[in-house]
């Protein structure tokens, strides 16, 4: 049993885990943007309700997804299963995935197929607003959906698996899979089902998902057993502490939901302005904040596991600087930029989409530090403090959005203003909470780490800002050719500041990542003789 779980356990390294989840979820943002400027161009820009609807449709069987049974995957579930594999207990880690597949399919067969039996009085209730035809295709839609969130959990479950055995290949790819199915709905279906026909690509793409969460389990050695080993004091274990982290997701939905209904009110259209700039700002948050505390949480796990709380610490502060230095300049670019963005992404739409972005885009920078402070918490097996935060936070969230978000005040944007004072208090509680915890786990290393990157950081923003003064965005400037060069400019140069202003401060980050480039480019080159 050492044996197969060294082999499978090893197989990747963190910085090949985090490397990989980057690149395929690069390109699952990628063709995120691309599904989005498609029903923007095919559907937003002719008639917004139906774009609306098709937003609309998705959040009630999200939310029975996310409440349900996504607080199991991951940060619940991984951290039995690593004591498992620590007591090299095989017979343990089939027991405990096949317990957890069971319940979760039948409950989460059931939510189905009443999603798709009241699928219109949950629209109703979602969006009581929306014009008759548009309400019949929200309703059509999550009926052609109301069987996904079972699709993810079975998916899920199987994919936090391979993360704990050290394969995040299939993790990666199976949401590409499914973007790349709604992708091809568009033009399937725009002309015979409408938007409609984006409900039939979701509802495939989570078929296809699963089909490849099932492939990655090849080479596992894993046992299925159609029981529930109610009796199993991990499986036990693990239920305790899964309702703390499902209704911390559930209420992250709430708030979408009550997002949605705050913006629908606000008229045709505001719907899919702001889901777009959400997909802007959910962007980097995956690709930086996601990519990097997932590939190094079955790591971090593993210490306290072992008993090495020092070890612990260290990681994770590494990690959590790194993520601070790599983000920083993202959020440079995507404020000052979001204009070249906005307009190259959605196209006519983007005026609404950059107003909103503006605040999302300070966002940007808390909500990745959380993916990486609330590891500290679920590391501990302790999924009631982010919990307990995440109800404070959605509240206050749901109060400023209905404060803000009216016509008289900041509109559509308010929504995004309320999200950028909420992240901002998330982190900050996370944070404190830690130190009283632990108050000298933030140690002064990384304090002085920290403010060379600050000082780096303002490098940053002056070289875009100069950027911006010598390529300002026209009213003229269209296409993928005028849009693109500048906006790749503008972040080539903002980038390669802040990578040589950090070397010059002595920043361990831009250091390997120095020595990394010249590796590359004076790599020898074999001799033919």
């Amino acid at each position: 049993m050492n044996q197969i779980f060294s082999r499978t356990t090893k197989r990747i390294s963190l910085g090949g885990a985090a490397s990989l989840l980057f690149a395929v979820t690069l390109i699952t943002q990628l063709l995120g943007f691309l599904r989005n400027r498609l029903i923007s161009t095919n559907f937003t820009v002719n008639d917004p309700g139906s774009s609306d609807a098709f937003f609309a449709a998705f959040q009630l069987p999200d939310f029975f997804f996310y409440t349900i049974t996504a607080g199991a995957l991951g940060v619940t579930f991984i951290p039995f299963l690593v004591d498992r594999m620590q007591a090299s207990d095989r017979k343990g880690v089939w027991e405990l995935t096949s317990s957890l597949l069971n319940i979760l399919a039948i409950v989460m067969a059931g939510v189905s197929v009443l999603t798709f039996i009241f699928a219109k009085p949950m629209i109703h209730l979602l969006a009581p607003n929306l014009p008759a035809d548009h309400l019949a295709e929200a309703v059509r839609i999550m009926q052609f959906i109301s069987f996904n969130p079972l699709l993810f959990t079975l998916s899920g479950i199987l994919t936090s698996v391979q993360q704990t055995f050290g394969r995040f290949f299939f993790y990666a790819l199976a949401p590409l899979m499914y973007n790349a199915m709604i992708i091809v709905s568009i033009f399937i279906f725009r002309d015979s089902l409408g938007i409609v026909g984006l409900g039939v690509g979701a509802l495939i793409g989570a078929i296809v998902q699963l089909g490849v969460a099932a492939i990655g389990m090849y080479g596992l050695g894993f046992r299925y057993w159609p029981i529930i080993k109610w009796k199993n004091q991990n499986f036990r274990g693990m239920l305790r502490n899964l309702p703390a982290r499902s209704l911390d997701q559930g209420v992250d939905q709430v708030n979408s939901i009550a997002e949605v209904n705050r913006a629908q009110a606000l008229g045709t259209g505001p719907v899919s302005y702001y889901n777009f700039a959400l997909t802007l700002h959910n962007v980097p948050i995956f690709l930086l904040g996601n990519s990097i505390a997932i590939a190094a949480f079955p790591r971090l796990t593993e210490r306290l596991s072992q008993n090495r709380s020092d070890l612990f610490r260290k990681e994770f502060l590494d990690i959590l600087r790194a993520m601070i230095w790599i983000t920083v300049p993202v959020v440079i670019v995507s404020y000052f930029a979001r204009g070249y963005l906005a307009r190259l992404i959605f196209g006519d739409v983007a005026p609404d989409v950059a107003r909103i972005f503006e605040f999302l885009a300070f966002a940007i920078f808390f909500r990745i530090l959380y993916t990486m402070l609330s590891r500290y918490f679920y590391a501990h097996k302790d999924t009631k403090t982010p919990l307990v935060v995440s109800i404070f936070a959605i509240a206050l969230n749901i109060f400023l959005a209905f404060t803000l978000a009216k016509p008289q005040t900041w509109n559509i944007s308010g929504l995004a203003l309320a999200q950028l004072i909420v992240a901002i208090f998330e982190v900050t509680v996370l944070f404190l909470v830690i130190v009283w915890r632990s108050p000298r786990f933030f140690n002064s290393t990384f304090w002085r780490g920290l403010v060379r990157v600050s000082a780096a950081s303002g490098f940053s923003l002056i070289a875009t800002f100069i950027m911006i003064s010598l390529l300002p965005l026209q009213i003229a400037d269209r296409g993928l050719v005028t849009l693109g060069t500048k906006f790749g400019l503008i972040s080539l140069i903002t980038l390669i500041v802040h990578l040589g202003a950090s070397y010059i401060f002595g920043l361990s980050e831009a250091k390997a990542v120095m020595l990394k480039v010249r590796n590359i480019i004076l790599k020898p080159i074999r001799q033919p003789f």
